[in-house]
């Protein structure tokens, strides 16, 4: 039987799944934590320390999920190696990285290691948030016609602001990079050998549009006179979703026990992925991949301008159709800082299967509130509204609190949060004539957490569908390895094709109950108040709270002795796990 490998890379580790191709089943998943995970304090091995807002990765990480993690599905299903055919990359954007003329990350370098722009930036760096905000001013000023395909704002996590920030914080490294590549694109070209860099992440992340090319040089020297070469650092030349990048080199082929004659796919986004991988691929549903943040993705087939997305990009996620992608910045990220932060400091600690069942503990805990019964309302900025405000300082906000506040209190008004901004952007899209009548949930919270869906179709009013699969994004990419290898070899020659053949069942299909509907009707008027309120009207209290911390704490930094001082009087104390 033909095999296709989906490699899902995700914010804290990466995934490897054997889809078999003539059933659609998942013969074997292994997943490989990133030994680094998410560096945001200090460099590894040099100590350097981070400002504020930044996120790094080791991309020596993303090597070990395909060196530890492909062998092991393959031992694990005890499949020849012979019986693979292809295999399909996706990842997390906008992360990205500079690297030299052969592909090799500078980081790799000792004499780079030390230099914090020479490492990934990871998608949630949000330090290139002034960049970003000059790109929008001048791309508003000169009226570039790529900015109402973006909502009107050129977002922090993307492209073109994190390399201008390196050209502005280290020269050296700048120079020193002759390509600033999507991670994707890194992984397939460290596969194959060569650089073969797709039109999902150009478009969506680095303002690349296929009727237009991406904005003319000038755009860029007006942003500072020595950026004129950021275009050629991206690449000028990008490849449809499910082309076929090259076969593994044999060193690596050797390395990972499989064929050389393995057809690799251009890269893809790790939301974007799961969209044929549901089965969706016609217009009216709004696919919703739940992680440490959410996208929100759907499809028309003529073009629809509107305010409030990240992006709308012809043949991004299903040739033949435009695909839309809104978002949530904070959903898992969220819900893991409250269990962390607010419940004990010793979570750290604690065996994977013990911090899984204090999920499950709140779970039910707030499953036996009533909507409504807990008097709170939170607004989910957590890590700032990606979708409709664009606005990164932003931040997260619990309203209703008294002295009888219980922590299912809280952990269920985070729940709703989520769900009250998924119909913001819900309501957005209806607003400019893009009609949802369903939402397709993926992600481990999908099936993990039944009461979190109930809410989504309870505040949505939709039925919320979930499929019985929780890789959902790695099972999307062994779809389009699959297509990378064509129908001649045993895979398929569409991803359209591939999808409706391969869809896994429907799990589970919640619909809204008219208790539920009713109360968080209510609820919703009230938090679109306070949306509005700290969103738009008073954005200003939650800037200006965001630069006070930033600016006492890069002063605290500078003043260690006193602070070291202090924490000997009052050692900082470990609290129990209740």
């Amino acid at each position: 039987m033909p095999y296709s490998i989906g490699v899902d890379y995700g914010t804290e580790s990466g995934r490897v799944l054997l889809l078999e191709l003539t059933t659609g089943r998942e013969i074997a998943v292994s997943a490989v934590p990133y030994a680094c995970g998410v560096i945001n304090k200090v460099l590894p091995d040099s100590g350097v320390e981070l400002a504020s807002d930044w996120a790094l990765q080791d991309p020596r990480d993303y090597v070990r999920v395909l060196t530890e993690g492909i062998p092991m599905v393959m031992s694990d299903a005890q499949v020849e190696a012979d019986e693979v055919i292809g295999i399909g990359i996706d990842f997390t954007s906008c992360t990205v990285m500079p690297v030299d003329q052969h592909g090799t990350p500078l980081c790799f370098f000792p004499e780079w290691r030390s230099h914090p722009h020479a490492w990934p930036k990871l998608w949630k760096h949000h330090a290139a948030k002034d960049q970003a905000n000059r790109m929008t001013g001048l791309a508003l000023a000169r009226q570039e016609e790529f900015l109402p395909r973006y909502g009107g704002r050129i977002s922090s996590e993307w492209y073109f602001p994190k390399l201008l920030q390196v050209l502005e914080e280290d020269r050296d490294v700048y120079t020193a990079c002759q390509a600033y590549t999507e991670a994707a694109d890194w992984i397939v070209w460290y596969l194959t050998g060569n650089e073969r860099r797709n039109n999902c992440t150009a478009g969506y992340k680095a303002l690349w549009l296929d009727e237009i090319g991406l904005p003319a040089r000038d755009f860029f020297t007006s942003l500072h006179p020595e950026f004129g070469d950021a275009r050629e650092k991206l690449g000028t030349t990008f490849y449809p979703l499910g082309t076929k990048a090259g076969t593994l080199r044999p060193e690596i082929a050797l390395q990972l026990g499989l064929p050389t004659r393995v057809a690799v796919s251009v890269g893809n986004i790790d939301a974007h992925v799961s969209v044929p991988a549901l089965a969706v691929t016609q217009p009216g549903s709004l696919v919703i991949v739940a992680g440490t943040s959410i996208c929100h993705l759907t499809l028309t087939e003529e073009e629809i301008l509107l305010p409030g997305i990240t992006g709308v990009v012809k043949d991004g996620i299903i040739p033949g159709f435009y695909g839309y992608e809104a978002g949530q910045a904070a959903v898992g990220d969220m819900y893991a800082w409250f269990v962390k932060q607010a419940l004990s400091s010793d979570y750290h600690n604690l065996a994977l299967e013990s911090r899984r069942n204090v999920y499950d503990y709140l779970e039910g805990l707030a499953a036996s509130l009533a909507p409504g019964e807990s008097g709170l309302l939170a607004l989910d900025w957590w890590n700032g509204n990606r979708s409709i405000l664009g606005d990164a300082d932003l931040s997260g906000t619990i309203i209703g609190l008294t002295l009888s506040t219980r922590p299912e209190d809280i952990y269920r008004a985070l729940l709703e949060s989520t769900a009250m901004g998924t119909r913001r952007i819900v309501e957005n899209f209806a607003q400019h004539g893009i009609e949802v009548n369903e939402l397709v949930i993926c992600g481990g919270i999908a099936q993990r957490s039944p009461l979190l869906m109930q809410i989504y179709a309870d505040v949505c009013a939709l039925p919320v569908v979930v499929r019985n699969s929780s890789e959902i994004p790695a099972r999307g990419a062994a779809l389009y390895g699959a297509v990378a290898a064509g129908s001649g070899m045993g895979g398929y020659d569409s991803i359209g094709e591939a999808g409706n053949a391969l869809a896994p069942e429907v799990l589970h299909t919640y619909l809204p109950q008219s208790g539920g509907k009713k109360v968080y009707e209510e609820i919703y008027q009230l938090y679109r108040t306070a949306y509005d309120y700290f969103g738009s009207e008073h954005a200003s209290l939650m800037h200006e709270l965001k630069g006070l911390r930033t600016s006492v704490r890069s002063t605290a930094r500078d003043s260690g002795a006193v602070i070291e001082q202090v924490q000997t009087i009052c050692p900082p104390k470990r609290l129990p796990v209740t």
